[in-house]
């Protein structure tokens, strides 16, 4: 038994060690090219076989670790050009096995073997080759022990395939290795790019800083840091500015703000609580949301007011006119073209306004986007204040061949509050206290229905066309402050298929249906309405009079303005009444007749807007107003001549 087992051992250590004896001492006397070649040539053999019986360990594992790095160069350039005699499908193998190392950077690299059995062993996902780069491990090795019968059915031919297509990788990615590098220094250095407002807000962090432990208890019994505190504030405060970026600061910006820094520093070692410190910074955060509350009131209580008030210039405007106009003669107040006031075979417009300049502008844009100027009615209809001073601007400055009629409201004899609900309920005393009363103000949260227009019946006069043009047959309704960019001759021709009020739908957004304006809770409006009916927009309609008179319509608005004597059924103004009157009895125009919101919307579509016939400024951001939105303001000063002699005498300018 002894001398079989002597045998065994005999035999294993001629099988086993002889071999990594033999291939240690060819690693490390390895010098000749020719023997670097056979070298290759074995490891190559070795790795291809084990593809062949499913194994890729080019070693054993017990002796994996015992194989050292070669020392000295065992590739150099010189031997480069025989690299091409190399079978194309060993580049791997050689490009793994194989490193350009030194006796300097041997500890630095890691044994390129080791590394590929180390991922074997680990069943790591990945592995790194000669380059550098990772390669995912599905693509270099298959270790995983289930997918065995497949990795067994794995022929020769598509390992080279795979060995070739990696090594032809390896070559594109060492070739871009350069450009790469650069391209990820390029990335690096915009990502190390600090925001342009990075200094400005760390200044403001550190007022709020400041502030928090000026404000606590504990400080105050260290009056020198209180002062060096308010000091530092008052520094920064100046430092900032209006500065909304770093390039706005002072060039001693970064002085101030080390030295706030350093007195931070000694607030924080004399208050380290941060329990007082989240607290006071929640009180004024609190407070900051209070103060923004009652702000936002503030800016819609001033706009509102700024929208319900003319600027100085356009109160100007219309008492130098007046004065212009009783200084003519009866025959230089007429207008030419009075032949044509009555004429249902032309296009009449109908203008309801006291606002001079802006009715201007809607007749200067509405002519000059006209074909044909000479068949283009303008019937203006102003207060007893403004008639005179509407009258002297169309007289000094002529349309051409339109026609223009200008008419005051008082000379309606029939308006009155006998025949009209909505008359009567303007002059009444609970209307004059809703509006004039101070302790009312706050009896409406939403202001904007408290907007005197709507005690204005000029703004109502729109229920009223057939008794005004009582032999015209249809009439396009304008309100004063639209901009007209397209002739609009087609609408006249407009098939409304038995509707009387041709309008845009406005039902894009669920606040322009119908129970954003009406009062859905009423009884009479919950029978008779749907609450999810698309509004249509006023400003811009084009009304059927023929159609107006029979079907009665006017008696329809009577009807519902006096079950509203109270204000139950719809706030006040037009839109409601006219949802209400023309439901069912609207025709839906093209939207791109009619587009909304430039008095409020700063996000209108800007294609929308140039494509549209009419673009309206409904809301309170009037384009004669500062307020106005700017990028809309120029589509309705182009229509404005700044230079004429009445404008620049009453400081109108654009």
């Amino acid at each position: 038994m002894v001398a079989v087992r002597n045998i065994v051992l005999l035999l294993l250590c001629v099988t086993v060690v002889a071999p990594i004896a033999l291939y240690t001492d060819r690693l490390g006397t390895f010098e000749s090219p020719s023997t670097k070649q056979e070298f290759i040539e074995d490891v190559a053999s070795i790795a291809l076989s084990s593809v062949e019986s499913g194994h890729l360990n080019l070693l054993p594992q017990e002796t994996s670790t015992a194989i050292k790095e070669p020392i000295g160069v065992v590739y150099t350039e010189e031997d480069s050009t025989k690299e091409k005699n190399l079978p194309q499908d060993l580049l791997l193998v050689k490009s793994r096995v194989l490193s350009t190392t030194t006796e300097e950077d041997q500890t630095q690299n890691e044994n390129h073997i080791k590394l590929v059995t180390d991922g074997i062993n680990q069943g790591g996902s990945s592995v790194v080759d000669a380059t550098g780069e990772n390669v995912l491990g599905e693509d270099a090795i298959d270790v995983d022990d289930n997918d065995a019968k497949s990795t067994h059915a794995y022929t020769r031919e598509p390992q080279i395939k795979a060995f070739k297509q990696e090594q032809q990788q390896a070559t594109e990615i060492s070739g871009k290795r350069n450009k790469k590098g650069s391209v990820l220094s390029e990335t690096n250095k915009q990502n190390d790019q600090t925001p342009s407002d990075a200094r400005v807000q760390k200044l403001k962090d550190q007022l709020i800083q400041a502030r928090v432990y000026l404000s606590l208890p504990v400080l105050r019994t260290n009056p020198q840091l209180i002062r060096e505190l308010r000091l530092r504030v008052k520094e920064v405060l100046r430092t900032l500015g209006d500065a909304s970026k770093d390039s706005d600061l002072p060039r001693n910006a970064n002085e101030k703000m080390r030295a706030m820094e350093q007195t931070l520093k000694k607030g924080k070692q004399v208050q380290d609580d941060c329990a007082a410190i989240v607290k006071k910074l929640r009180a004024m955060l609190h407070s900051s949301e209070e103060q923004l509350h009652v702000f936002k009131k503030q800016t819609l209580f001033l706009t509102q007011v700024t929208a319900k008030t003319l600027p100085k210039g356009l109160h100007c405007l219309p008492l130098r006119l007046t004065t212009e106009y009783y200084n003519l003669n009866s025959s230089q107040q007429q207008f030419p073209n009075q032949e044509n006031l009555e004429d249902p075979h032309l296009y009449h417009y109908a203008i309801f306004s006291d606002n001079i300049l802006a009715t201007a502008v809607v007749v200067n844009s509405t002519v000059s986007n006209a074909k044909d100027v000479s068949k283009h009615v303008f019937h203006i209809v102003t207060d007893r204040l403004n008639y005179a001073a509407m009258r002297m601007w169309f007289l000094v400055n002529p349309l051409g061949k339109a026609t223009i009629q200008v008419q005051n409201i008082e000379d309606f004899t029939w308006l009155n509050s006998s025949y009209s609900p909505v008359l009567k309920q303007l002059g009444s005393q609970a209307m004059i206290d809703y509006y004039f009363k101070a302790h009312r103000a706050t009896s409406d949260s939403n202001l904007k229905f408290r907007n005197p227009k709507y005690l204005s019946i000029l703004n109502h006069l729109r229920f009223y066309l057939p008794e005004i043009f009582p032999k015209l047959d249809k009439v396009l309704f304008l309100d004063d402050d639209i901009v007209v960019q397209k002739d609009l001759t087609d609408l006249w021709s407009v098939d409304l298929k038995g509707n009387v009020n041709g309008a845009v739908e406005t039902c894009g957004e669920s606040f322009h249906r119908f129970d954003r304006y009406l009062n859905f809770s009423h009884p009479l409006i919950a029978k008779n309405f749907d609450p999810h009916a698309c509004g249509w927009a006023y400003g811009m309609n084009i009304f059927d009079l023929m159609e107006w008179k029979r079907q009665n319509i006017t008696e329809v608005y009577h009807n519902w303005q006096n079950l509203n004597h109270d204000r139950q059924l719809w706030k006040l103004g037009t839109l409601p009444p006219g949802l209400i009157t023309f439901w069912k009895r609207t025709f839906p125009l093209n939207r791109s007749w009619h587009v909304l919101g430039l008095g409020y919307n700063p996000n209108v579509n800007q294609k929308d807007v140039d494509r549209s016939a009419v673009i309206h400024y409904n809301g309170n951001l009037k384009p004669w107003l500062e307020i106005s939105i700017p990028k809309f303001r120029s589509y309705w000063s182009k229509y404005v001549d700044y230079d004429h002699v009445y404008l620049r005498e009453c400081n109108i300018n654009p």
